[in-house]
């Protein structure tokens, strides 16, 4: 609910809805195929095939990363990142993780993973939380995953982490400025997978968020509690 005072809403009687869980699957599901694009080149290899380019095949021409057997970092082990680490099991991947409340320091997780999958909310405390310290503690051979939100990562830092391959890249659906500026030096960074905030974008998640959503005006419309309501108890 990043564009909503919540507060503000409150105080003056509005009724907030969101609709969380629905697109819980859909998100996990993009988070994966981040990692796997950005692991094994996917989006490079595109480029070049649609280009023409073509090379005469060579043992290290397009080189990843395995996931399969990797180790998962998962920073927020909430519903989305809870789904995320169902799907690593698939994969024979050791999953480990960094919370609020549980799981193991943050800077630890960065030294052990070969993938780091953000799913925290933005607040003031995450805000900027993946910045040059943290990006300098990951392994060079790692790779980025942030599916939650933009500012959560500090994008100076992680460009100059990219340039110089201080980690090994990037999937982003996400991203701070967004939308990107194709002339972006984000943008342009090769060892970068970039698409347009499609977390939701499955024809399943969104049909269930608008039900939701309408549920929720129907809800309020009648004087009863939303189904999905932001603020815990009712505004006055």
């Amino acid at each position: 609910m990043d564009n909503i005072d919540v507060g503000a809403a409150t105080e003056r009687g509005i009724v907030v809805g969101n609709t969380p869980d629905v697109l819980t699957e859909a998100t996990a599901d993009l988070t994966f195929a981040l990692m796997l694009a950005a692991a094994r080149g996917i989006a490079e290899g595109d480029r070049i095939v649609r280009a023409g380019e073509w090379p005469d095949w060579s043992p290290d021409f397009l080189v990843g990363t395995d996931v399969h057997g990797a180790t998962l970092g998962i920073v927020g082990m909430g519903r989305i990142g809870s789904a995320v680490a169902a799907r690593a099991r698939g994969f024979e991947m050791t999953v480990i993780h960094s919370g609020r409340s549980d799981g193991m320091p943050l800077d630890e997780l960065l030294r052990q993973a070969d993938f780091v999958s953000l799913h925290v909310p933005l607040t003031a405390g995450t805000r900027g939380m993946i910045g040059e310290q943290a990006l300098r503690t990951m392994k060079p051979s790692a790779i980025l995953i942030n599916t939650a939100r933009g500012p959560i990562v500090d994008t100076v830092a992680l460009v100059a982490a990219l340039e110089a391959a201080e980690i090994a890249g990037c999937g982003l659906d996400v991203t701070d400025p967004e939308p990107l500026p194709p002339e972006h030096p984000l943008a342009q960074a090769p060892n970068a997978v970039i698409t347009p905030h499609l977390g939701s974008a499955s024809r399943q998640a969104r049909e269930a968020m608008a039900e939701l959503a309408v549920d929720n005006l129907i809800a309020a419309l009648d004087g009863e509690p939303m189904p999905a309501q932001a603020q815990a108890e009712p505004p006055n």
